[in-house]
């Protein structure tokens, strides 16, 4: 099952005191509204998934490992520009926020307006956080303006044509030695049970998970970003992955 999803709207998207730019209304995909929507854009989804007990179970217990395998990457202080993509249930922001320092600011933008209001209840007011509707496939960001950028359970979300562009998105908007970290399903070893549990529930729930689990994040890189430095680790029997691309 999927943890978060990219946006928020134009009018609420702000929870410092100023956007890095100005940026148009955004449309939900169509493919996110069919598909997702007991899970994203219904409003009642959030009153349903926003448990942090619920999220846990999702991954199978695995969720507070995840997460701070992915903040371990930014460092226990962060000082730099972040920009996360897509909100996430559970309180994956909450300890990313926890470890800005004076010089650190997070940028954090989804698709789903539902979604924005939600980390607005979530984080209250935050002067290093700002909030936009934006597309994970289209970023309104410069390029090169941010420090790290962190994808946690969103490209198996997307069709194969959208997790390209988001992922080009994310490479595009990093600095020059800045990290990309990615957290997301992984096809596991044949020897995990789970491996046979998954199949029916992501089939069923999750139609473009199984695109991912059959191939590689490396698989959706821009041809001219096939030589970046990548590191890739694989959890609790091979059904999580950890890729940490170095721009």
């Amino acid at each position: 099952m999927i943890l978060n999803k990219a946006s928020t709207e134009h009018g609420k998207a702000i929870l410092a005191a100023s956007a890095p730019c100005a940026i148009t209304p955004v449309t939900v995909p169509h493919y996110l509204e069919s598909t997702y929507w007991w899970a994203y854009t219904h409003p009642n989804a959030v009153r349903v998934f926003e448990r942090q007990w619920l999220v846990n179970l999702i991954l199978w217990g695995n969720f507070s490992r995840l997460r701070d395998l992915a903040l371990q990457e930014m460092g226990d202080v962060i000082n730099g520009d972040v920009l996360q993509v897509a909100c996430v249930y559970g309180n994956f922001t909450e300890h990313l926020v926890r470890r800005l320092g004076p010089q650190g600011h997070l940028n954090v933008i989804d698709v789903a307006p539902v979604q924005i209001t939600n980390l607005h209840a979530k984080l209250g007011q935050q002067k290093q956080v700002t909030v936009l509707q934006q597309d994970s496939s289209a970023l309104h960001f410069a390029d090169a303006s941010h420090d790290t950028v962190v994808v946690f359970f969103l490209l198996h979300e997307q069709p194969a044509e959208v997790r390209r562009k988001t992922i080009a998105e994310a490479l595009r908007v990093t600095k020059p030695g800045g990290k990309i970290v990615f957290v997301d399903y992984h096809k596991p070893k044949a020897s995990n049970p789970f491996r046979y549990v998954m199949v029916p529930i992501l089939t069923t729930l999750e139609p473009f998970a199984m695109d991912l689990w059959n191939g590689q994040i490396a698989d959706w890189l821009p041809s001219d970003c096939k030589s970046l430095a990548l590191e890739k680790q694989t959890y609790f029997g091979g059904l999580y992955q950890k890729v940490v691309m170095t721009r």
